[in-house]
This record gives C-alpha cells, structure tokens and sequence, in this order.
C-alpha cells in the first residue's frame, strides 16, 4: 500500500554561513571609510543563536546592521528570520543592539500555517496538490522564512 505524499515545513539559518557573514561583515567595517576610528563590533553567541552589535551611536549602530544584512543576503542567509532588538544605550552615546536568529517555528506561527493549509481546502492527497499548498505558503508571509523539505510522492 503506498503512503499518501507528504512534506515538511521548517525554517532556520545555516549557521556556519551565519559565521561567514559575519566575519565578511567585519572585514568590511574595517576597511570602510565611515567605520574609521570607531568602536563597532560584531560578536556571535552560535549556542544562544544570537548576534551582539556594538556601536559609538545610532547613525553607525544603523550602517552597522546594513552592513550585517548585506552580507547575510549574499551568504544566503534568510534576513526575515533576524529578530532586530531595540537599541540599547549604553556608555555616553554608544549603544548596543541584539540581533535573534529564528532558528524553529513558533508555535503560534505553526498554527497560522496549519490554518492556511485547512483554508486553502486541501482534500486530495496528490502530489499536485502538496505543490498547491507549498506555492499557497510560499505566498503568505509568516514572519519568517518557510523551507520545504522531505517530499515524499
């Protein structure tokens, strides 16, 4: 008897290229002009999934997190799934800013999704219809970025 098709919806962030952004993110703050003489920096906590960014005042702490997101797009980094944290003041006028990668599915998001797929009417268990349901998730927004995987017809 074979099995009804099915897939998997995941999300989440290599983190190895999250690394590689980052330490391209830093190089390049090195050798930019507007960076010269300051104090910013860039620390990863891959444990924690987290991103600590330092800055000697707002207008950097901005460039600072362009530059950080540039990088992630062309390491491939989903940047959906960056939670950018409220600046927080720290000496004089720098500020520090903590930056989450979404690494699983919320369980609220999780029900979003499972409501889409029961909206969208799903009553056959055909491999057309799995990639109907994959292009209707694909063109919602949930917050974070959707992979599929695990297809099996």
């Amino acid at each position: 008897m074979a099995s009804n098709p099915s897939f998997d919806v995941s999300t989440g962030a290599d983190l190895q290229e999250v690394d590689n952004a980052i330490n391209q993110a830093l190089k390049e703050i090195q050798q930019r002009y507007d960076f010269k003489g300051t104090h910013c920096t860039i620390e990863f906590d891959r444990p924690k999934a987290e991103i600590r960014l330092a800055a000697d005042d707002e207008f950097r702490m901005e460039a600072l997190v362009d530059v950080l997101q540039t990088r992630m797009i062309k390491r491939g980094v989903p940047v959906k799934n960056l939670d950018v944290g409220e600046l927080i003041p720290a000496t004089g006028q720098s500020v520090r800013r903590t930056v989450k990668l979404t690494q699983g599915i919320s369980q609220d998001t999780a029900k979003k999704i499972i409501r889409a797929v029961k909206d969208g009417r799903v009553t056959s268990p055909s491999r057309d219809e799995l990639q109907a349901i994959i292009a209707l998730l694909r063109g919602m927004d949930f917050g974070i970025e959707l992979k599929f995987g695990n297809y099996r017809g």
